[in-house]
């Protein structure tokens, strides 16, 4: 993301949503275009294909690579940006997409585990885990834009996760959450933890500096409801708003001294050797939409998370719980 610094995660989901513009960054991946081109290729007028190509543009998707003079006009050719980190990793080409499969939301290391399974098995297909947040990931999948949201998204009401939000994102639906892992969060800090950091509360100390996750992160949102609970003022907190977008960023500030503390799972702070502080465990899930249930494409992963092999690897990695994995929960919207 941080080529688009001047969209906000919203503003860059807006624009990727629209079905129409979503194709013509498909083709303009795949080879240059003109908006006649364009049009005749997705049945619209020349018009029409301007205003999504000029958002395209000014969101540094595509680019005007050059000009030619036809018939006493000046043909403009575009072509999707070489730049654009979701170009590349999220909207994929047009001759790609059947062997593509898409988990956008939180980041976790059994999910990386499972992308990799699915290569050792030599499948046809590749999953690509793209880390922008459980609740960007449940907007994405909204939005068509991937096939799998993962979210690890607790209601504080009811204690119950994940179900609450897939109701409220996806209302009239028939969803299914199937569980990749549970794992145990808490304060990575330290080897040795220097600055005796033993709770929420120390993060507030004046000697202590905290880095946070991104906002729309399943844990930046456990982090406030906790700060708001404990009546912890968050901008008392140094490094509040320093934000990283992955556990590993996490435990790789604290192990360079950019940081003292910040909350991650305990498999980092155990593969960075750092000191781990727990504080919750949480239920994980892959959401997908009913209707993918039945497409051929997802069946490798549906059978690998009943897979033993996966679970035992899930079970190795420091404070996951594979106990689950692969069970189902049906969500009506």
């Amino acid at each position: 993301m941080d080529q688009f610094e001047h969209l906000s995660q919203a503003e860059l989901f807006k624009i990727l949503g629209n079905a129409k513009r979503l194709e013509i960054l498909r083709l303009l991946m795949r080879e240059p275009a003109t908006l006649s081109q364009l049009g005749m290729k997705l049945s619209s007028y020349p018009s029409q294909i301007r205003h999504h190509v000029k958002l395209l543009e000014a969101a540094g998707l595509v680019k005007l690579i050059r000009t030619e003079p036809v018939r006493g006009f000046l043909e403009k050719y575009y072509q999707a940006t070489a730049k654009a980190y979701l170009v590349n990793k999220v909207i994929i080409p047009v001759n790609a997409k059947d062997h593509t499969i898409m988990a956008f939301g939180s980041n976790d290391l059994a999910l990386e585990l499972l992308a990799g399974h699915l290569s050792e098995a030599k499948s046809e297909y590749e999953l690509f885990s793209i880390p922008v947040g459980s609740l960007d990931g449940l907007i994405a999948l909204r939005q068509g834009i991937c096939h799998i949201a993962a979210c690890h998204l607790l209601d504080n009401r009811t204690g119950e996760y994940n179900q609450d939000y897939v109701r409220h994102f996806f209302p009239g639906q028939s969803m299914r959450l199937l569980n990749l892992t549970y794992r145990r969060q808490g304060l990575i800090v330290k080897k040795g933890n220097p600055t005796s950091i033993k709770a929420l509360f120390d993060l507030a100390r004046e000697d202590v500096k905290f880095v946070n996750r991104q906002e729309g992160s399943g844990t930046r949102l456990w982090i406030e409801h906790q700060l708001a609970q404990l009546r912890i003022d968050k901008s008392a907190i140094n490094g509040f708003e320093n934000e990283l977008n992955t556990h590993f960023l996490v435990g790789k500030a604290i192990r360079r001294g950019q940081a003292d503390v910040g909350i991650g799972v305990q498999a980092i702070a155990e593969q960075m050797d750092l000191d781990f502080i727990p504080l919750f465990q949480e239920r994980f899930d892959l959401l997908v939409a009913n209707e993918y249930l039945s497409d051929p494409k997802l069946q490798p992963i549906f059978d690998l998370l009943q897979s033993a092999n996966l679970r035992q690897a899930i079970n190795h990695l420091a404070g996951y719980d594979a106990a689950r994995t692969g069970d189902m929960v049906i969500v009506e919207g």
